[in-house]
């Protein structure tokens, strides 16, 4: 199957905003998110052309997330394990499968990697840990 068969532009979008809405409601990330968000519809637009470079190859995303993640203060593997958690209950509200279950790989990649580089950068000394559930 290729990407333009996986899925649609259409259906990205409304990943997105289904995804942002369950965070911008949540307890714990809600409030991280709002504090360092000034335009949401910004936002959103900018998360809707990453996942399109990612599931779709559109190359319309140019952009660096690590440093923005890094720099935010008190994150910790519990934040990125409930971003997972929240993001696996939008893709299991999706109807085409094939399309939830190739954005669930990469949020469990883009997850790891940047708690990988949050650790690395926030805490050098340390050796970084995994994003096991528990």
């Amino acid at each position: 199957m290729n990407r333009s068969e996986l899925t649609n532009e259409e259906e990205i979008t409304t990943l997105v905003h289904r995804f942002y809405d369950k965070v911008r409601a949540d307890s714990l990330l809600g409030p991280v998110f709002d504090a360092h968000i000034d335009d949401w519809d910004h936002h959103l637009a900018i998360m809707v052309r990453f996942w399109s470079s990612l599931l779709l190859g559109s190359g319309t995303y140019s952009g660096a997330p690590m440093p923005k993640h890094v720099a935010l203060p008190s994150l910790d593997a519990g934040m990125f394990r409930h971003w997972l958690a929240l993001f696996h209950e939008t893709t299991s509200e999706l109807p085409n499968r094939a399309f939830a279950a190739e954005a669930e790989k990469f949020a469990q990649r883009i997850a790891r990697s940047l708690w990988y580089g949050y650790q690395i950068n926030n805490h050098p000394n340390r050796l970084p840990t995994e994003l096991h559930h528990g």
